[in-house]
């Protein structure tokens, strides 16, 4: 938001330095006032090639005066670096910012001077003299940590990450209120099939020995005997007697002879002694 004392001269010096922003070539170099301030800019200034610097890149904060260009503009640094004209909050030692600020000075003209500044410091006006002081007496000692620095606070991420791997980012997949759902079908009935395990039987045979077979036979044989002697039918109230009788012997009749006609010659061939019993089957 502008300064409430604005003038119109400041505001026509601030539309024409935009419009003369498109005409530059600025290179690497970024410079534009903030979306909602034009009394506020920001600036990206990377590191010269062959300085201590090369690699990083820096952003500066631009802020106007309300009577611009008539003031000189404070500038501040967002990155650290390690600097004999810049501190540690940002502030820069340089003259055209303070004593040698020309009204026909502009903010890229400025942002120029700055980048001058980062190849060529000027250690007889430092802001930090520890660091005027060793660049100095110690070049090479001031160098290591300048580029130390750096590769710490300046250096892009992209840069940084350069042979660690880097995480790609897949598109967002197109939100579901775009496309209207498709109708959905009916879906076929699911059959189960169960696959049955065939049961496989074992026989298992077990040999009888010789002695145990011959046991086996006459218990068998002994028991179909003892079964038909005594196995009896029943017929009515009565009971039949299957079982076989041995036939009954038949009388014998008995005869005693004498002396008969069947005697020999000499009366003893044929003779049947006293008391001899004869028995004649039918």
């Amino acid at each position: 938001m502008p300064p409430t004392s604005v003038t119109s001269t400041t505001l026509k010096r601030i539309h024409r330095e935009i419009a003369d922003l498109k005409k530059e070539d600025l290179g690497d170099i970024k410079l534009s006032p903030s979306d909602d301030d034009l009394f506020r800019w920001n600036a990206t200034i990377p590191g010269p090639e062959g300085s201590v610097y090369e690699g990083g890149v820096f952003h500066a904060e631009i802020v106007l005066a309300h009577d611009y260009p008539f003031s000189a503009p404070r500038v501040t640094f967002r990155t650290r670096i390690y600097h004999m004209n810049i501190n540690d909050r940002g502030g820069i030692c340089i003259d055209i910012l303070k004593h040698n600020w020309s009204p026909a000075l502009s903010l890229f003209k400025v942002i120029l001077s700055l980048s001058s500044l980062l190849t060529d410091p000027n250690p007889k006006d430092p802001l930090v003299p520890q660091i005027a002081t060793e660049y100095v007496r110690n070049r090479a000692q001031h160098d290591r940590e300048a580029r130390r620095w750096t590769e710490l606070y300046a250096r892009p991420k992209a840069a940084n990450d350069k042979g660690k791997g880097k995480a790609i980012v897949s598109p967002a997949p197109p939100s579901s209120a775009a496309f209207p759902p498709l109708p959905s079908r009916p879906s076929a009935p699911t059959r189960a099939f169960r696959t049955a395990t065939p049961m496989v039987a074992e026989t298992i045979t077990i040999d009888d020995s010789d002695d145990e077979q011959q046991a086996r036979t006459r218990r068998a044989v002994a028991t179909s005997a003892s079964t038909r002697s005594k196995r009896k039918r029943e017929v009515g109230p009565a009971d039949i007697d299957l079982s076989v009788d041995e036939p009954a012997e038949r009388p014998t009749r008995k005869r005693r002879g004498g002396g008969g006609a069947g005697s020999g010659a000499n009366g003893s061939a044929g003779r049947t002694d006293p008391g001899e019993v004869i028995v004649i089957e039918d």
